[in-house]
């Protein structure tokens, strides 16, 4: 039980000694792509998947991997990106193309991915803090799933929503049906939980509906984007978005 029930772990006692632990909080929900690991890495083997796949059909592997890729830079959550590169390099849309295009896509299954600076460090630190921690994240749910084994942080979290299991993309954030499966999977209430992601639009909103207090990086494809409403706190990175939340006093603990 967390610091809102008025009981102490062994883990809050310990941290609160060594003054780490912001004591209103008990659990932290962490966005995946561009917030833990930078989401490009991914993209880029997944871009090289589709473009070996479309030699198959004849096409030219440089030419359409440049297309995707210039088509990427534009905005890589956009649908239809694969459509438009085969629209450039003149690779028409027979069915079977686009079928097998899409699934090399979301079958890139890269064996290891590199999180960001220090982002291991600070999940450690949240776990030794005594904090619950989970992802809530978009997009196919096996390749979510397979992004956090490859990173080498699952041992981490307590749980991992990925919204598109809870019924599809209409789940995605900023819907309020992920933050709360995360929310019912760890045990906590939105005034004792605290959202890190990158994407204002998403991640804070999403935290805003529920009013759970969000720290938006700064990080990944949509660092320029201005902060918006409902951001608690803006930091460069994950790891320094940790640091601050655990230097960060709350109420005093219940004894």
């Amino acid at each position: 039980m967390g610091l809102s029930g008025g009981r102490r772990t062994r883990a809050d006692q310990s941290a609160s000694r060594h003054g780490t632990r912001a004591f209103d909080v008990d659990a932290v929900l962490c966005d995946l792509d561009d917030t833990l690991y930078p989401q490009q890495a991914w993209l880029d083997g997944a871009w090289h998947a589709v473009a070996r796949t479309g030699t198959r059909y004849g096409l030219d592997e440089a030419a359409f991997l440049a297309a995707l890729r210039a088509d990427a830079a534009l905005g890589s959550a956009r649908g239809g990106i694969i459509d438009r590169a085969l629209a450039t390099v003149g690779g028409g849309r027979p069915d079977a193309l686009i079928t097998e295009l899409v699934t090399a896509f979301r079958a890139h299954r890269p064996a290891r991915l590199e999180p960001y600076p220090g982002v291991r460090a600070a999940l450690a630190r949240l776990r030794m803090a005594g904090l619950r921690l989970g992802v809530v994240t978009d997009g196919d749910v096996a390749g979510q799933e397979w992004k956090v084994r490859a990173l080498g942080i699952g041992a981490f979290f307590d749980c991992v929503v990925v919204s598109d299991a809870l019924g599809g993309r209409q789940w995605r954030k900023p819907h309020a049906a992920p933050f709360r499966e995360a929310m019912k999977e760890l045990g906590v209430r939105p005034e004792r939980c605290v959202v890190i992601g990158d994407r204002p639009e998403k991640d804070v909103s999403g935290a805003a509906r529920l009013d759970i207090r969000a720290i938006r990086v700064k990080t990944g494809e949509y660092r320029q984007v201005p902060d918006g409403p409902g951001v608690w706190h803006a930091a460069a990175d994950f790891a320094t978005a940790v640091d601050w939340l655990l230097a960060t006093p709350g109420p005093e603990p219940r004894t």
